[in-house]
């Protein structure tokens, strides 16, 4: 049986699906959904990142728009723009693109989206409608993550589900999301003792802190199911045939383009212990983009009514 989790599969079915309903609008005479993502300074990950989002937008019948600032912008030239984004009518969603240079006040410049418009889910009122269980605009990741384990029919009722990291952006709202499908969660961060103790008795075990490969055989119960958030370069070959023992197609990425990829998970152990594991690349990352057109599609038929 085949144990890996294909993200970018359910990645595109749902995008498929918003394309068919998507049609029932434009037919009735409609006007396409509006996504602005603002780009601040000149980040080339950043660059790449709006760059595919943009592309999504374009293969979906989306109307995007791309508001590219330079890096000394003020926080007032900033918010000037979001705020006429916020007045725009053919614009449903307002996308920030992380992270942003150091003189801006990143807070700030999120809670200024109106949160109908947040297609982020980063602001106030929509993370207390998911802590008040009313969820409206969800942090895309977790809204794609639950996507895929109801894909693969992941059992969450009544299941120990273990989420290393608590950042605004995974963390916490995918514990709250688990929460609702009655899981029993624990959130494990940096200051946690006994990590492995924990972890290793995860049914569903989440790994979402930033640590290249960090969690290995111990951390992991057998038959667990492993969702890997992290996406970390390699550039070192001796690391990448360390994690990717036999992947020679991984080494040689590292030799012609200088790196690969790998999450915050060991990747022998994940394919060894798990049930089902998600594979970076491959695995979560399409689904943050196809959460951010799923809420970019939410907030324009809300606002269409």
């Amino acid at each position: 049986m085949d144990k890996i989790l294909d993200g970018k599969l359910v990645a595109d079915e749902i995008l498929e699906k918003i394309k068919v309903d998507l049609k029932e609008y434009i037919e009735k005479g409609y006007r396409p959904p509006g996504l602005a993502a603002v780009l601040i300074g000149d980040n080339p990950a950043s660059k790449i990142y709006v760059s595919s989002k943009v592309k999504t937008c374009a293969n979906l019948g989306y109307y995007s728009e791309k508001v590219e600032m330079d890096k000394n912008s003020t926080m007032a030239e900033v918010m000037s723009v979001i705020r006429n984004l916020n007045e725009r009518e053919d614009i449903d969603g307002i996308l920030i693109q992380l992270p942003l240079p150091d003189q801006l006040d990143e807070s700030m410049i999120l809670f200024s989206v109106l949160p109908e418009k947040d297609v982020d889910g980063f602001h106030p009122t929509n993370l207390g409608k998911l802590f008040i269980d009313e969820p409206n605009m969800v942090p895309c990741t977790p809204l794609g993550i639950m996507a895929l384990l109801k894909k693969y029919n992941i059992e969450l009722k009544g299941k120990n589900a273990v989420v290393v990291g608590r950042s605004r952006i995974v963390g916490k709202p995918l514990s709250f999301l688990l929460l609702r499908e009655n899981a029993t969660v624990t959130i494990c961060h940096s200051k946690t003792q006994n990590l492995a103790e924990i972890t290793s008795r995860a049914d569903i075990l989440i790994a979402a802190m930033g640590k290249k490969a960090f969690l290995s055989y111990e951390h992991i119960k057998d038959d667990a199911v492993v969702i890997d958030v992290g996406i970390n370069r390699v550039t070192d070959l001796d690391e990448a045939k360390r994690f990717y023992p036999d992947s020679e197609k991984r080494w040689k990425s590292v030799i012609e383009k200088g790196s690969t990829l790998v999450g915050d998970v060991f990747p022998p152990a994940m394919k060894e212990k798990s049930s089902f594991y998600t594979p970076v690349p491959g695995g979560v990352g399409p689904l943050t983009i196809a959460g951010l057109m799923m809420n970019t599609f939410l907030s324009y038929t809300q606002r269409l009514k």
